[in-house]
């Protein structure tokens, strides 16, 4: 049942990607812009990285370009193992292997997710950061995913490459034109805008009413409004309420003020300078917030306990 509704909930994704044309041979971009929500709804829905997903079906599937994806619409190489449903044979490390044959390719997307989390041998994994997309692309090779030694290498060179790990914000920006007489709004992220004698583009953060800020620290955050709360907040925006409660520091009891920095991407391991005298009545966990940087890390980084209160004049290193 849980599988009936979570495709319900991602089908408006998958309708875009299934009008691929059979006889196109796919660049790796035009790969991704066909598949990209899918990989970010999964994501959303399995706490599957966006960008492990889009390296695996690139690699996997060459671009969905392989035969194993234009005869089987399979794009993550999953063999039968208990598979009850249609079967493709095909040479891989032995002749005429059995892969998972799908009627469309956004089975095989769902099917990749439900392949790793329904099996205990990647049980780990689960443990990771999603952030960690090289973390998660070791693991995917220790666990077995894939017989290649240099598969980890591979995906995080192709997630390298193609910036993939922007997705793993759970947004997407895509570019829309405008008039060259009309004004650009001023809605969405903040990009570099670039025109033409007639059109002019920027990128802005779909399906959003909330403006995306980026810190000094290169993380995305909004600022919250009167009246919020970190699951009004997961709710809008579409995020699981344990992103914002992690990202943030925070727990589902928390009370936002207005303007208050709530962080859509975890904080880093590191501030941009390298040290903060505190100043009086400051605590640690707005000095996390204010340089965006992970509070266990303020902890690590100056040897100090958890919950530890610092007096006034103290030198906070960051870095």
């Amino acid at each position: 049942m849980r599988h009936l509704a979570i495709l319900f909930a991602c089908m408006l994704a998958f309708t875009h990607a299934e009008g691929r044309d059979p006889d196109k041979k796919y660049t790796r971009q035009e790969y991704i812009d066909l598949w990209k929500k899918v990989a970010v709804e999964n994501m959303r829905q399995y706490h599957i990285p966006a960008s492990i997903i889009l390296a695996q079906g690139i690699l996997e599937s060459s671009c969905g370009n392989s035969d194993l994806a234009t005869q089987a619409n399979n794009h993550f190489g999953i063999k039968c193992h208990d598979w009850t449903g249609d079967k493709y044979y095909y040479d891989d490390d032995a002749k005429q292997e059995c892969f998972r044959k799908y009627r469309q390719a956004h089975e095989s997307y769902a099917d990749h997710a439900l392949f790793l989390t329904n099996r205990p041998r990647y049980a780990s994994l689960f443990q990771l950061d999603p952030q960690d997309y090289k973390a998660w692309a070791h693991g995917l090779k220790k666990a077995g995913y894939a017989t290649n030694p240099a598969y980890a290498e591979l995906l995080i060179k192709i997630i390298d490459d193609s910036k993939l790990h922007r997705f793993d914000s759970g947004f997407i920006e895509e570019a829309i034109e405008l008039p060259q007489e009309q004004p650009i709004a001023s809605v969405g992220s903040k990009t570099k805008k670039t025109e033409s004698s007639k059109t002019r583009k920027e990128a802005v953060t779909i399906n959003l009413e909330r403006e995306i800020l980026s810190s000094e620290n290169r993380i995305k955050y909004i600022e919250a409004r009167s009246g919020d709360s970190p699951h009004k907040i997961a709710k809008e925006l579409n995020l699981n309420l344990w992103q914002i409660l992690k990202y943030n520091d925070i727990d589902r009891t928390a009370k936002l003020k207005a303007g208050q920095v709530v962080y859509l991407q975890p904080k880093r391991r590191k501030a941009k300078i390298e040290r903060h005298v505190m100043k009086k009545g400051e605590n640690l966990w707005e000095i996390s917030q204010m340089y965006g940087i992970k509070l266990s890390r303020i902890y690590k980084l100056n040897e100090l306990r958890e919950n530890a209160r610092v007096p006034e004049g103290f030198v906070l290193k960051l870095r």
